[in-house]
């Protein structure tokens, strides 16, 4: 049996619960000559040598099997164990804490739990349970080395969990979906989920055990930048890995500005940041048009789509992405006829873009109406 000491992200009892697997009784606790503090660019804490004292809790009488989960869950981050004394009612009890590598991390601004869990608590405690679901299966390493895609994936779940409209189909019910088993064989950038799974059929009967996969990608935003005054859009265009798989002549895209929907963002946020980051624009106003499965019958992919208004001078076209991730793209200044053209042709070919001009045609008028003194 162990005694361990919390002072960050564990110390939120829905995450706790959420790694261990059950629920455990904690106890307020301090480290003396300790001091936590936020890892600098990183979303978890760390804890340092110096200070007044690290607040946390203390668990008590841990199990191998508690233990082994907690290896697993703080392993990848570099983390590893010391035994040390801390207080708790009163008394002196030796427990281990997780220190990160020397070196691993610096430390950044002061840590308190209540500002993570405002933050980021829902999105991590749904996190904790894909990495659980993969102890014994995958190393921590590689879960810790694509943790960002596993929390936007969870900040996916999250945003899906609070349903939509079901005027005319099926609303669904508990157990109307059964899982009998659920494998991931391939966890990259994107992943691959594969289930044995039965559903309800309409004549309220459960399916024969079906075996099913789904490529998993997080929601995005896709956003077509409009200036009401010049009547003109933004397309960028760039290399698409998708076509040059089908074995395309062209996997060089004409597109909307696109771009994963980040932990701790709403949809709009990332649609103003990925205009920033591909073509330098600023956005004004964003108009929602329509938020679609692309793909249902095979992608999680979720897509938010919206016309923006926009300053779109002749200087507003160039070459822009960010170069950290590979991103090569080029900006073109198109006026609406000419966006027309490239849809009727099928130069424009994918599905958002295709979503957005036509949404752009039906709005025009009254956009330009509204907008035509805009300075």
């Amino acid at each position: 049996m162990a005694d361990v000491f919390f002072y960050g992200t564990l110390c939120h009892p829905p995450l706790l619960r959420a790694v261990l697997g059950r629920e455990v009784r904690v106890a307020p606790a301090r480290l003396a000559g300790h001091s936590v503090f936020w890892a600098e660019g990183q979303h978890f804490p760390m804890i340092v040598e110096g200070g007044e004292g690290a607040r946390g809790v203390l668990a008590e009488g841990l199990g191998p099997d508690d233990i082994a989960r907690l290896d697993h869950y703080e392993g990848g981050f570099d983390y590893r164990t010391r035994d040390l004394a801390v207080l708790a009612d009163g008394r002196s009890v030796v427990a281990r804490v997780f220190f990160p590598e020397p070196g691993r991390w610096r430390p950044g601004r002061p840590w308190r739990l209540e500002d993570w869990v405002a933050q980021s608590g829902p999105v991590a405690v749904e996190a904790a349970g894909e990495v659980m679901r993969l102890l014994g299966v995958v190393p921590a390493g590689q879960i810790a080395a694509r943790y960002q895609m596993i929390l936007m994936h969870a900040a996916s779940r999250l945003r899906a969990g609070a349903g939509g409209p079901a005027r005319l189909r099926r609303q669904a019910g508990e157990g109307d979906v059964e899982v009998e088993a659920w494998r991931q064989p391939y966890a990259r950038f994107f992943a691959i989920e594969e289930y044995d799974l039965r559903f309800r059929r309409f004549d309220g009967t459960m399916s024969q055990v079906v075996n099913r996969a789904a490529f998993i990608s997080s929601d995005a935003a896709v956003v077509l930048p409009y200036d009401p005054i010049r009547d003109r859009v933004l397309l960028i265009e760039q290399f698409r890995m998708g076509p040059y798989a089908r074995g395309d002549a062209e996997p060089w895209l004409i597109e909307a500005i696109a771009g994963r929907v980040d932990p701790g963002e709403t949809p709009e946020d990332a649609a103003r940041r990925e205009a920033e980051e591909e073509a330098g624009l600023t956005l004004r106003d964003l108009i929602a048009v329509a938020h679609y499965y692309p793909s249902p019958g095979a992608k999680a992919e979720f897509l938010y789509t919206y016309l923006a208004l926009a300053d779109l001078p002749d200087d507003a076209a160039g070459l822009g992405g960010v170069e950290g991730e590979a991103e090569d793209i080029r900006a073109h200044l198109v006026d609406f006829d000419t966006l027309m053209t490239l849809v009727d042709s099928g130069e424009v070919n994918n599905a958002p873009l295709l979503v957005l001009a036509m949404a752009l045609a039906r709005r025009r008028d009254d956009i330009r109406r509204r907008h035509r003194a805009m300075p």
